[in-house]
């Protein structure tokens, strides 16, 4: 028999998480499915989401894996090229690259003239910076680097990009919207900048081109809003059961470091889920886990293989007890809040050893 540890991946959430981007919307989507689709499965993911108007992701060896699988919406490279050899297949695959440094330019003015497939010539996203200083040009270079790709023999369409780096936030996104808007205004171009915080929340960001992500699969990205408000479902259950039950009389500790003291007596379950599963280690006592239906709470210190749930108020709780880590009816936001990070994290650390299952 299979350890008990699963993700379901609910296809018809991601579905009508796409139809609630789309709602809220006129412009085109990019759906963001880098990271192996946020945990989920790439080619999963992006079936699920076909009626997206393209695709965005990182690695030329999945964007070329995307193609043969017949997808044909565009897809964006969101780091773009990262060397020469790179350009061939980008062109073979019809592939759309963002363009965040001068140095990707240098190779495209590198890039041979013949020999490359059809006319050589791509569309790439011009990544202007407009405060998060991580990639793309600051405003004062991004018109020379504009006027480069708008004169060069190997560019055939470009977009104008930014990313925003507080949309989640209070303090939301006025000035890095107007100091983008300020530099794009002389350009007719393509413009995209809204992520999902931005697609919710500010529709004057919306431009030509909205880029999805995390709500795509379920979760929202707003601390004070939760993904049901939102009319999102989560499209991953990460699900488990009790192999053990403790009883624990006052004073006794459980897991590494004893961590967790019982100040009573107590019943508590052991979960077949630890971090090498993919649970954060770092989640602490406190964070809320679902037996058979009911909100607990996890004690002490998470291990690699297993966790422990408090079982002090769920007196029919027993071995062989559903539970859920994340997912339909515990919102992996909660978990991670309590965990001090982020659902993207939760999604993306599903390691290899936990069954898929559809």
């Amino acid at each position: 028999m299979p350890r008990p540890i699963q993700a379901r991946i609910n296809l018809s959430a991601l579905e009508n998480n796409l139809q609630v981007a789309r709602r809220a919307t006129p412009a085109r989507i990019m759906s963001i499915i880098k990271a192996d689709g946020y945990g989920h499965g790439m080619l999963r993911a992006a079936g699920a989401l076909s009626a997206s108007d393209g695709f965005a992701l990182l690695g030329i060896q999945d964007a070329m894996r995307l193609r043969e699988a017949c997808f044909r919406q565009p897809i964006l490279m969101l780091e773009g090229f990262f060397g020469a050899e790179d350009l061939a297949p980008v062109c073979e695959y019809n592939l759309t690259c963002v363009i965040h440094s001068a140095w990707q330019i240098a190779l495209l003015d590198a890039y041979p003239k013949n020999g490359a497939p059809s006319s050589g010539k791509l569309d790439v996203w011009l990544k202007v910076n407009s405060g998060m200083n991580r990639l793309g040009f600051a405003p004062q270079q991004a018109a020379q680097a504009m006027e480069q790709l708008r004169r060069h023999r190997a560019v055939r369409e470009i977009t104008l990009m930014t990313h925003f780096a507080n949309a989640d936030e209070t303090c939301g996104i006025a000035e890095p919207l107007a100091l983008f808007n300020d530099f794009a205004a002389p350009y007719r171009v393509p413009r995209s900048l809204a992520n999902s915080a931005a697609l919710l929340r500010y529709p004057e960001s919306h431009g030509d081109w909205v880029r999805p992500g995390l709500m795509l699969y379920g979760a929202s990205p707003f601390a004070d809003t939760d993904a049901q408000q939102l009319g999102l479902r989560p499209a991953m259950t990460l699900s488990s059961r009790i192999i053990a039950v403790q009883d624990l009389r006052a004073g006794d500790e459980i897991g590494y470091g004893g961590l967790f003291r019982a100040e009573h007596a107590m019943r508590v379950g052991i979960v077949a889920c630890g971090y090498a599963d993919g649970y954060p280690r770092h989640a602490p006592g406190g964070t809320p886990i679902l037996v058979d239906g009911q909100t607990t709470q996890t004690l002490g210190r998470v291990s690699m293989d297993m966790l422990y749930a408090d079982l002090s108020k769920l007196p029919q709780a027993d071995v062989g007890s559903h539970v859920v880590l994340w997912g339909d009816g515990m919102p992996i936001e909660k978990v991670a809040r309590a965990a001090g990070t982020a659902s993207y994290e939760l999604m993306c650390a599903l390691t290899d050893r936990v069954p898929i299952v559809v």
